[in-house]
């Protein structure tokens, strides 16, 4: 499977962002539960590209690290950063006056998860949910 690469610019944007992934995942062989994962961490990642950036990237991409198989998914932006990425994801810490449980959430919900930010140039988050395994890191 070649990765896939969705424009965040609109609302609709995100559910197609979304529908990429559900495919992907199940044409892998993802259970119900971690493609519904997989689906929350897409509709997270790029709610809050639109929300504090406006518009920028979804990566969604088959992975193979040593014959473990997975998927990856990848938030890109180039808008303000994140000034203290701890803060961020902390449970209920936001700047657009939501529940400020994006970030940790995609955290939780997925089996590897790492953040790039800064001030002015952007931010790239990158999460991957390993084929096999089930359960969510708490």
């Amino acid at each position: 499977m070649q990765p896939a690469i969705c424009t965040i610019a609109r609302e609709v944007d995100i559910y197609l962002a979304a529908r990429h992934a559900r495919e992907y995942a199940q044409r892998m062989g993802f259970g119900a539960n971690d493609r519904t994962r997989i689906e929350i961490a897409i509709l997270e990642l790029t709610r809050n590209i639109l929300a504090h950036a406006g518009h920028g990237q979804m990566l969604i991409e088959p992975v193979d690290v040593e014959g473990k198989l997975g998927m990856a998914i990848e938030a890109r932006d180039a808008g303000p950063g994140i000034a203290d990425i701890e803060l961020a994801l902390r449970d209920g810490f936001s700047t657009a006056q939501t529940m400020g449980t994006g970030l940790p959430s995609v955290r939780r919900l997925m089996d590897t998860f790492s953040i790039e930010s800064q001030a002015g140039v952007g931010t790239r988050v990158r999460a991957v949910k390993w084929l096999g395994r089930t359960s969510a890191r708490g």
